[in-house]
């Protein structure tokens, strides 16, 4: 009992890592997760199917303090704007001119927002629609099952105009490709992190066979 003990713990706690680490990461999210006061930065919307159903729409919410600039157009999707009463944008919706996308497929949407002056944390509320009409609200805190992605702004090197609706510095073009750089890094590590918990999992199976034999 004890022998089957040593090697149940790890195998189960590999097991459970596995299974996890692709759920943690099915959530809408907003990238990059961190930006500098005054950037005009190129912000990405990242969209997984988590049913056995299409996502047919996406709605984002611009919180308050960032301003939408300009959206990318993307094939086979339609855009609307909402804007309040200043003509400020404060929300964005995505919707599919065809079937939208599956199960085990996941989409990206970019746009260009103009941060704010001051440091704070600004959280990103979406909502996703499926073709069998329900509507997934990321709305939560970060420990919610249906979590608000939230974008960290820190004190940037200087102050940008934002009111001539320009785009960044080129020479914020480094920083932006190293955090796309950076986000690419963390889904390889991801993926790593899977293989090899299924190399460890075949181990230990064929381990355990062997002291049976």
């Amino acid at each position: 009992m004890i022998k089957r003990t040593k090697w149940f713990i790890p195998l189960f706690a590999v097991l459970f890592l596995f299974v996890m680490a692709p759920i943690a990461e099915a959530h809408v999210t907003v990238h990059p997760s961190e930006s500098s006061t005054n950037d005009y930065e190129k912000y990405t919307v990242r969209v997984p199917v988590e049913k056995d159903t299409n996502t047919t729409e996406v709605k984002l919410e611009v919180p308050e303090g960032i301003n939408l600039v300009s959206v990318l157009p993307m094939p086979d999707w339609d855009y609307k704007l909402e804007k309040d009463d200043n003509d400020v944008i404060t929300s964005v919706t995505w919707l599919t001119k065809d079937k939208g996308i599956g199960p085990n497929e996941f989409i990206e949407f970019s746009f260009i927002g103009a941060n704010p002056g001051e440091p704070g944390e600004f959280s990103w509320k979406a909502y996703q629609t499926y073709d069998d009409g329900s509507v997934v609200d990321w709305v939560g805190p970060a420990d919610a099952d249906e979590p608000a992605s939230v974008t960290k702004v820190v004190e940037g090197d200087g102050a940008a105009p934002h009111g001539d609706n320009q785009i960044a510095d080129p020479s914020n073009t480094t920083e932006e490709k190293a955090a796309d750089d950076n986000a690419t890094s963390g889904t390889a590590n991801n993926w790593l992190s899977i293989s090899l918990a299924t190399v460890a999992i075949l181990l230990a199976i064929i381990s355990l066979f062997r002291k049976r034999a």
